[in-house]
């Protein structure tokens, strides 16, 4: 693939994501077993070369982070539909472990492919989806798509409720 698939990037959100991608289990209470999912990072291409990686936690905490070092981030704190839905894809991941491939690597993706790592006790996982070719024969994949998808979409849903208070707040 040529370099132009490739999305520009700044230090701030390498940082952010790298954070991400090696959160320690031990935030969490609970009893994890080494294959336990307790977080999910998901590299997702948007147009006009942004993008987005959607950060999500077993405890219902779901953050965006944007390739210009952009953010939105706390809203779990104010609406418990996120941390419900945030929650729901991570204590569904577990059944994508057996299409993922264990990784120490976390490349930018390229092109529209969206990045799906899970986040275990015994180390990080990576598959990938593209969106709109994701067979009937991976049904794993699909409810894992549909689910962070509703995580987007509350984030969305949030951002506006944000836009709308800050108006009414001037």
């Amino acid at each position: 693939m040529a370099n132009t698939d490739r999305y520009p990037v700044t230090q701030k959100y390498l940082m952010t994501r790298s954070q991400a991608l090696n959160f320690p289990i031990n935030f969490f209470q609970g009893d994890f077993k080494k294959n336990d999912v307790y977080g999910v990072v998901i590299d997702i291409p948007m147009p006009n070369n942004v993008l987005t990686s959607m950060v999500c936690f077993i405890n219902g905490a779901a953050n965006l982070y944007f390739n210009n070092g952009g953010e939105y981030t706390g809203a779990s704190q104010k609406y418990r539909n996120l941390v419900q839905a945030a929650h729901n894809l991570v204590a569904n991941a577990g059944m994508l472990l057996p299409k993922c491939e264990k990784t120490t690597h976390f490349d930018i993706p390229r092109g529209k492919v969206h990045n799906v790592f899970l986040l275990t006790k015994g180390g990080t996982y990576k598959t990938e989806f593209r969106p709109g070719v994701i067979p009937e024969t991976e049904p794993e994949k699909r409810t894992v798509y549909i689910l962070y998808q509703r995580v987007l979409n509350e984030l969305r849903n949030c951002q506006l409720k944000d836009a709308a208070e800050a108006r009414r707040n001037g």
